[in-house]
């Protein structure tokens, strides 16, 4: 076998259906890839399961096969998977990847898997699991013993998951990537030939490839040898001829190929020039360059699993719920004008007839839904956590949603409050009144806190964690206060901490206390009937900052007062014929408001 071939097998059909005895060859040339023998063009577009509604799968996966192309490239999100340390699920809700992956198979795609342990990806700390946050001294992308050791048990965990769909074993699943783009965070090359080993230790027989920036320095400390060069993105001769100097025997690729971009709260909705897509599109068709589209669809980050970027210390830019990414297909799953244009542009180079583009999911509108204040924050509150300082969430054993500080102050009872450091946005009471909140961008942590006629006046702290920092070196990034609070510059001592997680668990034990000691912190809930299902959008503008809850699915964040985002989308199989459950839960609306439904957003 000559070098760098390596020879697969994969059991599909034109139709899409399995195929007892079908088989191929793919292989890694100098400076293409080959299937069967002859140069083959990856044609990808990325989605992630864990941000589309299981039901909704292979819907995505037709639009993208739809517009031209021939692979569906997966990332794998590794705390998705274990969210508790040990526990691991490859099955409940939108867990099941292997599922997905199968669903492309029948579907006559291939896969480009993106395992991690890392992938960056908007998602909350870039796939990795918060809880290892717990540990003080704590590395992670390196060697370091702790996070090697979690590290060594996801490869095992994933790999007897997805082994069986390797194109080696008759499945769909090309390359596996290794990290990703490493070369944009560190330089450990014995860490990435650790992650190589022990892929292949669990069985991962593909190809493997890597991904980092064109640029001489990145893909020296990302790239490994043997793998093939993913370019994130490869847009001109320039860019590849880097990888051709980098390692001449492999072939490189577009690996991340930018139709649309990220929105943070706060910024107006990304919306990227098309002219520039077809001109880099063009160039890939015409040069017979493989590539991804990063994203072909995007999805939603329900829930809390939502990133964050921040490029200074004082920094921090969380991302909205919506992952629309201004994709060529969109979060609700509609082509889009760019859909079209790729679509054309794709089949004027190929010459191949597509599919016709798949009917639009069903869609309704709901009437306004009459909400009541249910109860507080307040009531909520548990046993509290006591400590001489403030304990962060992960050491606390929560990785998000919300945590309660509190301390009788004792000495200084008025002045300069500072947080060191609020993640991510605080609410600080003094004797149960709001004084002020802190945004954590930025750097300004301080508030003054009013003389008050109380001898032993009370201060508490709310904050909230918006997401794990996801990209770049400030990735150690612990929510909750991170180290001390801090009065005229004198240290506050011995607080309590309730603990506030806000997962659907919590939200639907709550029992009803209304009208009891409302105040900043409201439980709204209602109740809707329908006589039919179908996606929707949740108008959110009667309310300020929190969290949407439906039939116990929690749809995200909303943060109205700050934008651009301000409906969260509902998947059809959330909803119900009948009677459906409703709970939003706001920071600082003090009156419930009516919230309708619309088919588009």
């Amino acid at each position: 076998m000559r070098k760098g071939l390596l020879l697969m097998s994969f059991l599909f059909s034109v139709s899409g259906t399995v195929c007892a005895q079908a088989s191929h060859r793919f292989a890694l040339a100098d400076s293409v890839f080959l299937l069967d023998g002859k140069p083959f063009q990856i044609i990808s577009g990325e989605m992630h399961p864990a941000r589309i509604a299981v039901s909704q799968w292979r819907h995505r996966i037709r639009m993208a096969k739809a517009m031209g192309c021939n692979t569906i490239a997966v990332y794998a999100f590794w705390n998705y998977f274990e969210e508790r340390q040990g526990l691991f699920d490859f099955r409940t809700d939108k867990r099941d990847i292997a599922a997905f992956i199968r669903l492309c198979q029948q579907e006559g795609m291939w896969v480009l898997l993106r395992p991690g342990p890392y992938v960056c990806g908007e998602w909350d700390l870039g796939g990795i699991p918060s809880w290892l946050l717990k540990y003080p001294d704590i590395r992670l992308r390196c060697m370091d013993p702790k996070y090697i050791q979690a590290v060594t048990t996801y490869i095992k965990q994933l790999s007897a998951q997805v082994k069986p769909l390797l194109v080696t074993n008759g499945g769909p699943i090309l390359m596996v990537q290794i990290e990703n783009e490493y070369g944009s965070y560190g330089n450990d090359k014995v860490y990435l030939e650790y992650l190589r080993t022990q892929w292949q230790s669990n069985g991962i027989n593909t190809p493997f490839y890597t991904a980092d920036g064109p640029t001489d320095f990145m893909l020296e400390a990302g790239n490994i040898d043997g793998a093939a060069i993913g370019l994130d993105s490869g847009s001109s001769e320039a860019d590849f001829e880097q990888a051709k100097k980098r390692s001449p025997h492999v072939p490189s690729f577009s690996s991340e190929t930018y139709p649309g971009w990220l929105t943070h709260w706060g910024e107006p909705w990304a919306r990227p020039d098309t002219a520039a897509l077809r001109k880099e599109i063009n160039f890939l068709l015409s040069h017979k360059k493989s590539f991804n589209l990063y994203v072909v669809h995007g999805g939603t980050n329900f829930g809390f699993t939502a990133g964050a970027n921040a490029f200074s210390p004082t920094q921090y830019q969380p991302d909205i719920t919506s992952y629309d990414y201004d994709a060529p297909i969109s979060e609700q799953g509609l082509p889009t004008p760019k859909y079209f244009l790729l679509r054309d542009l794709i089949q004027s180079y190929t010459g191949k007839p597509l599919p016709p583009v798949p009917a639009p999911p069903a869609s309704i509108s709901i009437a306004a839904i009459t909400m009541q204040p249910y109860t507080t924050i307040w009531k909520a509150l548990g046993k509290p956590v006591h400590s001489p300082q403030p304990l962060t969430m992960e050491v606390l054993g929560q990785n998000q949603g919300l945590v309660l500080y509190r301390t009788t102050l004792i000495g200084h009872k008025s002045g300069k409050l500072t947080i060191t450091e609020p993640h991510d946005y605080a609410l600080v009471f003094l004797d149960g009144k709001l004084i002020d909140t802190i945004y954590r961008d930025g750097g300004h942590w301080s508030v003054n806190l009013p003389a008050t006629p109380s001898k032993n006046p009370v201060l508490e702290i709310l904050v909230e964690g918006m997401g794990h920092i996801n990209f770049a070196q400030y990735m150690i990034d612990r929510k909750g206060i991170t180290e001390r609070v801090t009065l005229n510059g004198m240290t506050l001592m011995n607080w309590q901490q309730f603990l506030l997680p806000m997962n659907a668990d919590f939200v639907s034990a709550l029992p009803a206390t209304y009208p009891e000691g409302f105040h900043d912190g409201i439980f709204f809930k209602g109740k809707f009937n329908l006589a039919t299902t179908g996606d929707t959008w949740f108008d959110m503008g009667g309310y300020t900052k929190g969290m949407l809850y439906v039939n116990g699915h929690n749809l995200g964040r909303y943060w109205t007062s700050r934008g651009p985002q301000q409906k969260l989308f509902c998947p059809a199989e959330w909803l119900r014929k009948g009677a459906n459950d409703i709970v939003v839960f706001d920071f600082h609306a003090n009156k419930a408001a009516d919230i309708t439904a619309t088919e588009r957003p």
